[in-house]
């Protein structure tokens, strides 16, 4: 009885205490639930009716699991989730380490000048549109850029036009995520190896320890935490690809590995104003994220003993 007073006592105190941080936090929760949490109970009540414009979501007539149906039975949805797939696994694969990567690298710069310079560089790309990183792509690989410039000389003046190759779309794809967003992605990892005590790189290196070793018995084990909630999220994620991108550097010649979900949602549900068709796919790939979601996290909980809950 006497520890459950005293837990409340601390607990009153700790409410006064940190009441000037209250606002903040009410803003955060008032942000999500009027932006994130009503848009998604909406979307979901449309998936279950035949919303049409002019009608209003409580007067569209009520088509039950209709749209669901006929999402599962369009021919072209087997080909929208490979497609889907294919371009979130390689860039979950392919853009997961370079941030890690980059960090270790900038961390171990003796110069903190040139580590602060670095950072600003890696970080520009981040700033930029995808219109402006299309605009760069372009003017490097379409079929008069200057990659081709470098390869007609060797190619005997024959040029290869990779924006309109299937073969070249996820590679620069990928490729320009990682230049985008990798830089921007060490902001995590750093803020993690700032806690680090310096005693522990001078006792590794007392015992003998070279960059190496070092990396893998100090900066690592600090990093694992970070590197596991950035992990979980981006499984949560995998479905939901930057629609953007895809957008801009989607063309007819592509189409056979280009055509995601996302761009059909904007194709039937924009294009045909089939607003309940493209919020069932909605709906559906938000349950599949959180299924995905909970299972890394059991899974990481199971072999790091890390997870987000």
């Amino acid at each position: 009885m006497g520890k459950t007073v005293q837990k409340s006592n601390t607990l009153l105190k700790n409410l006064k205490k940190y009441k000037i941080l209250y606002p903040i936090i009410l803003v955060g929760i008032a942000y999500y639930i009027i932006f994130q949490y009503i848009p998604i109970f909406w979307g979901f009540l449309i998936s279950f009716k035949d919303m049409k414009i002019g009608s209003t979501i409580a007067g569209a007539k009520w088509v039950g699991l209709e749209n669901y149906i006929e999402v599962f039975t369009d021919k072209e949805i087997l080909k929208l989730v490979r497609n889907t797939l294919m371009i979130s696994v390689s860039r979950l694969v392919f853009t997961f380490l370079p941030p890690i990567i980059l960090t270790i690298i900038m961390f171990d710069l003796k110069s903190n000048r040139f580590r602060r310079i670095s950072q600003t560089i890696v970080y520009l790309p981040h700033f930029f549109s995808w219109v402006v990183i299309y605009g760069i792509v372009f003017a490097f690989f379409s079929g008069d850029g200057f990659i081709n410039n470098i390869l007609s000389i060797f190619n005997g003046g024959k040029s290869i036009d990779f924006l309109t190759s299937s073969k070249s779309f996820i590679p620069l794809l990928v490729g320009s995520q990682i230049w985008k967003e990798a830089g921007w992605g060490t902001i995590l990892y750093f803020a993690a190896l700032t806690g680090v005590n310096p005693e522990l790189y001078e006792a590794a290196k007392i015992d003998g320890a070279g960059p190496i070793s070092r990396i893998k018995a100090v900066t690592l084990p600090a990093m694992i935490p970070v590197i596991t909630f950035s992990l979980i999220m981006a499984m949560g994620s995998i479905l939901n690809i930057d629609f953007e991108q895809i957008l801009l550097y989607y063309n007819a010649a592509v189409y056979d590995v280009a055509d995601v979900i996302d761009t059909w949602v904007y194709r039937v549900g924009l294009g045909k104003m089939q607003y309940g068709i493209g919020s069932a796919v909605s709906m559906l790939k938000a349950v599949v994220s959180m299924v995905l979601i909970i299972l890394s996290n059991t899974f990481s909980k199971k072999v790091t003993g890390r997870g987000m809950f």
